[in-house]
């Protein structure tokens, strides 16, 4: 395979409409990018993080001493959680704008950098709240520049321009994309992944499988997409079970973060539907729930939905994991049964989710900012009745 004539070792720029540092090692380019970010006069930035992962797995070190070394001050705001709130967002924009940040540095998975994300917006709308920006009250098209230091294989929100925030006292679990939001910088360096839980591991990659099944899928979808999402499930399907037999197999962290770079690129172009539009109200219900535990116990009732739709499509993309499939049971078993392999067997009732509980989720996948229009790309039509039944289906 070709994947033996990389040495992972060696730190690539991977341009997309955002500079990636990839490869292990890449977090020492956080001394290039502090420079670039002085010459330009942004001498004071804000850095978002989760409570541990940012010192946990040595980035915070390399970070602080670049920006020590560029005379860069900086302030730390490490309250972002799973699913970050709004609430967290204004938080950290109010002392980043006290503080008068000019960027934002995001040590993190998905969410530190879609906090981030937000309040880069913030520092520029500064008469404006997370609200207004998740509840869609205006439209922005400038932001402070951002640096995405990404410490897992799954979201791809590093290279992209999308960004998700809960609105709690809504139950709402909203989607933005702007174009503004395109990180300056990103650094995917595979070294920082290897402290990975067992379970993030499998959820994380899990992530970036959805990805690239709804964008393959959408209706607004090409064959670059579609492209994509073959080569990102080639490589999950190969190097999960490696990472997961093996939490320190850099060549597995390796391909795994490319593979999600991949997916992040994928999903920026074709987009995202079904799976994504009902994750986000199961989420926003439970705040605990791992984003990709949710689209793993979804996307096999999915794939049933949309396999006549998209049958050509998905008997390619799917066959690394599914192996041959030519009807929609077959590919929703064989979807299934690649999650058991990897040790994700969960259907919703097992997270404690009941029937009961299926209008307000349905209800939530339409009302919620943001989701219709996921829905509106969906394969097939996304009628309430359809909703519910891949609910159901996913009990």
């Amino acid at each position: 395979m070709w994947e033996q004539d990389i040495n992972i070792h060696e730190v690539r720029e991977i341009r997309t409409r955002t500079c990636v540092y990839f490869g292990c090692g890449a977090i020492n380019k956080i001394s290039d990018i502090a420079k670039d970010f002085k010459a330009r006069g942004l001498d004071k930035v804000i850095v978002m993080s989760g409570k541990n992962a940012y010192k946990a797995t040595g980035a915070w070190a390399i970070v602080e001493a670049a920006l020590k070394e560029n005379s860069i001050a900086y302030i730390n705001y490490d309250g972002v959680t799973p699913n970050p709130t709004t609430t967290a967002v204004n938080e950290a924009a109010e002392i980043a704008k006290d503080f008068g940040a000019k960027a934002v540095i995001a040590i993190g998975g998905g969410s530190p950098t879609d906090a981030g994300k937000s309040v880069a917006i913030l520092l520029k709308y500064t008469d404006k709240n997370a609200n207004d920006i998740y509840e869609f009250k205006f439209t922005p098209t400038e932001a402070a520049p951002i640096v995405a230091i990404n410490l897992t294989h799954g979201t791809g929100t590093e290279t992209n321009r999308f960004a998700v925030v809960t609105i709690p006292e809504k139950d709402y679990k909203p989607a933005i994309a702007y174009d503004c939001i395109y990180p300056t910088y990103a650094i995917d360096d595979p070294a920082l992944m290897t402290k990975l839980s067992p379970k993030q591991t499998r959820y994380v990659s899990i992530d970036a499988v959805n990805h690239v099944v709804e964008a393959a899928t959408s209706t607004v979808t090409s064959p670059y997409a579609i492209t994509l999402a073959r080569e990102v499930i080639t490589l999950v399907a190969k190097y999960l079970p490696k990472a997961i037999e093996n939490p320190e197999d850099l060549e597995a962290r390796y391909f795994l973060a490319y593979a999600a770079m991949m997916g992040g690129v994928c999903f920026d172009n074709g987009l995202l539907h079904y799976t994504h539009a009902l994750e986000h109200p199961l989420s926003a219900v439970k705040h605990e729930l791992s984003h990709g535990l949710g689209l793993a116990m979804l996307l096999p009732a999915v794939v049933k939905n949309i396999f006549t739709a998209k049958a050509e499509t998905l008997k390619y993309i799917l066959e690394p994991i599914a192996g041959c499939i030519n009807t929609a049971e077959e590919a929703s078993s064989g979807v299934y049964e690649w999650l058991k392999s990897v040790g994700v067997p969960s259907k919703l009732k097992d997270e404690g989710f009941t029937e009961g509980e299926i209008p307000n989720l349905v209800n939530l996948a339409f009302t919620t900012p943001s989701l219709d229009g996921l829905l509106a790309i969906a394969p097939t039509k996304a009628t309430k009745e359809t909703v519910e039944e891949i609910y159901r289906n996913s009990l």
